[in-house]
């Protein structure tokens, strides 16, 4: 009696029907940038010209500027598609203050790595030096491709989160790896 019940019926067929049924968010993170839940644009600059950025005429203007101090804007930077806005070249975030080297420790954080700096410090009571380390959040921009083991610039801007006031701004790909590659 109860197997044959339209209720129980009713209910069955419900749960398959949503299981099976195709998602519409699914739809949407496949369209190349839009992989957030809130829709990913480039805001609008109207002063440009005032804040010394750059327009590129492609079928969407994309906007992005030089952050000075002798570093290149990179090519994934002018001619990409990426949506960040604590990018130094396509967001909204000046590069100041200090400029710092390191060795990418970790890249599992999304748009985020952890770099590693060692440095020496001298005992006076032993007049000798022990070696130290500081481990620095860094945001990474999209327009670089950064692979532990390789050695990044960064520069100081303002806090992005809790933990990073930094960003990178080149990246030197590590040699040993690509030799060790080369061999075989």
């Amino acid at each position: 009696m109860w197997e044959d019940s339209p209720r129980r019926v009713d209910f069955a067929l419900r749960a398959c029907l949503t299981l099976t049924a195709p998602s519409s968010r699914s739809k949407m993170a496949d369209t190349g940038v839009q992989v957030e839940r809130a829709f990913q644009k480039q805001p609008i600059f109207h002063n440009t010209k005032a804040r010394g950025g750059k327009k590129v005429s492609t079928k969407e203007k994309r906007w992005y500027k030089d952050v000075g101090l002798g570093f290149k804007t990179p090519t994934e930077a002018i001619n990409g598609t990426y949506i960040d806005k604590k990018c130094p070249w396509t967001g909204d975030v000046s590069i100041r203050g200090r400029i710092l080297t390191g060795k990418v420790v970790s890249t599992k954080m999304t748009r985020t790595i952890i770099i590693r700096r060692d440095y020496l410090h001298y005992i006076p009571k032993y007049n000798r030096y022990e070696k130290r380390h500081k481990n620095l959040a860094v945001h990474a921009s999209p327009a670089f491709r950064i692979e532990v083991g390789d050695s990044v610039i960064v520069g100081q801007c303002r806090p992005l989160s809790k933990t990073v006031r930094f960003n990178v701004l080149r990246v030197v790909k590590n040699r040993a790896a690509a030799k060790a590659f080369a061999k075989f």
